[in-house]
Order: C-alpha cells, then sequence, then structure tokens
C-alpha cells in the first residue's frame, strides 16, 4: 500500500497531465456541492448576458465532440477538468494562463474559461463527469503502421530515454485514474498529438513532469502512441 501511494505522489501528472490539485483548484473547491443542472444548462446554453457561449457549440452534445481538434469532455475527471478551466485563465494581467497555444499565443479556451465563476467552472465540470463517451463520436486509432510502436509506449514506455509507460498512470485501457489522471481512450488522436508536443514546447506549462517526458519522445513517438491511446477502451 505504502509503495502504491508513493508511486501515486511521485508519478503525478505523467501523460496529458495530472488532475492533482493546485492552488488554483483549491480555491475553487471552497464554493457550495457543484450543480450537475446549472452546468448542463451553461454547458449546452451559454449566457449571453456574460459574454459566455456554449460549450457545446465546439465540445458536442453532452461533452462528445464531433471537431478532432477539441477534445471529448464527456466522463473526465471533475477534478481534472476544474484544474484546466483554472489553467485556461491567467493569474493576473503579468502572468500568461499555463496553458497557452503553440508558440505562446493564449488558447482559444483563454477568453472562454475567463469569463467562468469558480461555481461555473465546479457545475460544467460536475455536468460533464457524469456523461458517458458516445461511442459514434469517439476518437479511433487508424494507423496500422504505427501500432505496433505505439503499444510498445503506452505498455512498455522507452526505458532508454526514461519515458515512463503511459499505462502506468492513465491505465492499460486508457480509463485513466478519476482524480488523478485523465481518460485518454476514444480522445482524438491529433488531439492528444497536439497536446504532447504543446507539452515538450513549455507552451502547456501546467505540469512539469509532462514536459520532461515529452520532450524525450521524438515526433514519431508522440503520433504513434497518440493513435494508439485513442483506440483503448
Amino acid at each position: 500500500m505504502k509503495r502504491m501511494l508513493s508511486r501515486i505522489v511521485v508519478a503525478s501528472g505523467l501523460l496529458l497531465g495530472s488532475s492533482a490539485v493546485s492552488v488554483a483548484y483549491a480555491a475553487d473547491v471552497a464554493v457550495a456541492k457543484p450543480d450537475a443542472a446549472k452546468g448542463e444548462q451553461l454547458y449546452a446554453n451559454g449566457d449571453a448576458a456574460r459574454g459566455i457561449l456554449a460549450c457545446a457549440s465546439c465540445h458536442g452534445a453532452a461533452g462528445n465532440s464531433t471537431i478532432p481538434a477539441n477534445p471529448n469532455l464527456s466522463g473526465m475527471p471533475h477534478e481534472y477538468l476544474v484544474k484546466q478551466l483554472g489553467d485556461f485563465t491567467p493569474k493576473d494581467d503579468k502572468t500568461p494562463p499555463a496553458r497557452r497555444g503553440p508558440g505562446g499565443a493564449n488558447s482559444v479556451m483563454t477568453a472562454f474559461a475567463t469569463a467562468l465563476t469558480p461555481e461555473d467552472r465546479q457545475n460544467i465540470a460536475y455536468y460533464l463527469a457524469q456523461q458517458q463517451l458516445d461511442p459514434k463520436t469517439a476518437g479511433n486509432a487508424t494507423k496500422e503502421a504505427t501500432m505496433e510502436r505505439g503499444q510498445h509506449i503506452w505498455r512498455g514506455g522507452l526505458p532508454e530515454r526514461r519515458v515512463p509507460a503511459c499505462a502506468g498512470c492513465h491505465s492499460p485501457n486508457g480509463a485513466g485514474i478519476p482524480g488523478f489522471y485523465p481518460r485518454l481512450s476514444g480522445q482524438h488522436p491529433s488531439y492528444i498529438e497536439e497536446q504532447l508536443k504543446l507539452f515538450r514546447s513549455g507552451d502547456r506549462a501546467n505540469n512539469t513532469i509532462m514536459h520532461d517526458i515529452a520532450d524525450r519522445m521524438s515526433d514519431a513517438d508522440i503520433a504513434a502512441v497518440a493513435d494508439y491511446a485513442a483506440g483503448l477502451r
């Protein structure tokens, strides 16, 4: 048991971002118990009076995105989603968001996330965490030529480059560990690939361990494991 706890602490943040509680998240949890109904209303319809667009317009009904550039959010851990929304938001006028796009430019999510209150974040995340991934719109592996390479990295990592097995934190079937690591199975492979490259470049700076891991991976490694992970169930 002690070894398992130690592993979770040391490995916190492996592949595509830990949802371990940050200072920003700790501040968010101080709000009242999340309200899934309010979260659904805001997710599906937005709030024109506050300039908040409907999340569904980009992430699909109930978090099932049909656009590969936009991630599937259905069934993602509540804590993980709250933290990511906070990481898209600048802490102040002089500090950029921890999650940025290519070249250090603000992500399109920055404007959306900044408009949300801590309560909004909690409610939307709570709603999405209760949804189920739609197999009809879920991402899948499509590159047979790199399947073996992707499986090798997922299951065994790249020891010679100190890249750990992705399955160690995201589970063998890619389901992740709620409250710690996000689900990658059924995610769009191109989205997984882009996030790994953003971790590597430092533009996504909300997980130091993931930066170090991605920095040891080639473009071919990243593409192979991203495609493989998407096809897991």
